[in-house]
C-alpha cells in the first residue's frame, strides 16, 4: 500500500495547561484547505519553542491505529475518541512506526513532507490523558509516532491522501531509531548509533541523542 487517506488536519493553539505552563497539544480538525509550510500547518501553534517545532519537527504525525492500543492500557478514555487526542497534525490509519524510514518522503495535497525522526514524549501526554506510565510505555513499545519535515510547501485538506512517492533513503524505521537511541534495553553496537548520528536525514536532537548513547556504550 503506498496511499492512506487524511481523515483530519488538525492544528492547535498554545493555552494553559499545567500551573503557568502552556501547550498547544490539544489539536482540533481544521475544515477546508490548509497551507503547509517550513514551519508546519498554518494556524498551528507551539508553547515550547526549545522543545517543539522548527523545520525538523514540522508537522506530527501520531497514528491513528494506536488509540486502539491506549485503550487496552489505560481503559476506554473519553479523550481517545479524538484524533489530536496525542498532538497529531494528522488523522490516518494503516500507517505505523514498523512501516516508516527515515528520509521517506509523503505527497500531501501539493505539499512533500520528508520523515526526519521519531517523536520524543514528554510529561504532557500523562498529564493531558491523566494516566502515569505512558512515556515509559511509549519508548518500550516504540509506539511514538514520528516528524515531517517540509520539502515542498503547499496546501492540503481532509480527505486527501497521503502518497509515499521515496522509500529508499535509508534502512531505519522509526521504531528502529526510537528504540535504539531512547529506550535503554534494545541491543545496539556503537556503529550502527555512529551512523545515525552521521546522519543529515536524522532531527539534531535525535543525532545528540545516538552520540550521547555512544558515550555511554563506551563506559559500559
Amino acid at each position: 500500500m503506498t496511499k492512506w487517506n487524511v481523515d483530519h488536519l488538525l492544528t492547535g493553539t498554545a493555552a494553559k495547561f499545567r500551573d503557568d505552563e502552556k501547550s498547544a497539544i490539544c489539536k482540533q480538525p481544521v475544515s477546508g484547505p490548509v497551507r503547509i509550510t517550513k514551519l508546519g500547518l498554518a494556524g498551528d501553534e507551539q508553547a515550547d519553542p526549545k522543545h517543539h517545532g522548527g523545520p525538523h519537527m514540522a508537522v506530527h504525525h501520531y497514528p491513528f491505529d494506536h488509540h486502539r492500543f491506549w485503550r487496552e492500557q489505560i481503559g476506554d478514555h473519553a479523550l481517545l475518541d479524538d484524533a489530536g487526542a496525542f498532538g497529531s497534525n494528522l488523522s490516518v490509519t494503516g500507517l505505523n512506526e514498523t512501516a516508516v524510514k527515515l528520509g521517506d518522503r509523503f505527497q500531501l495535497g501539493s505539499a512533500v513532507l520528508e520523515v526526519s525522526q521519531p517523536r520524543m514524549p514528554c510529561w504532557k501526554i500523562e498529564h493531558r490523558f491523566g494516566r502515569t506510565g505512558m512515556v515509559a510505555k511509549i519508548i518500550k513499545t516504540g509506539k511514538s509516532g514520528w516528524y515531517y519535515r517540509v520539502i515542498t510547501e503547499g496546501v492540503a485538506q481532509a480527505g486527501d491522501t497521503l502518497e509515499a512517492i521515496s522509500t529508499s533513503a535509508t534502512e531505519w524505521t522509526i521504531e528502529r531509531i526510537l528504540l535504539a537511541i531512547a529506550y535503554p534495553k534494545t541491543e545496539v553496537d556503537i556503529a550502527e548509533l555512529e551512523a545515525m548520528a552521521a546522519c543529515d536525514l536524522l532531527g539534531p536532537s535525535w543525532r545528540a541523542g545516538a552520540d550521547k548513547k555512544i558515550e555511554y556504550l563506551k563506559t559500559l
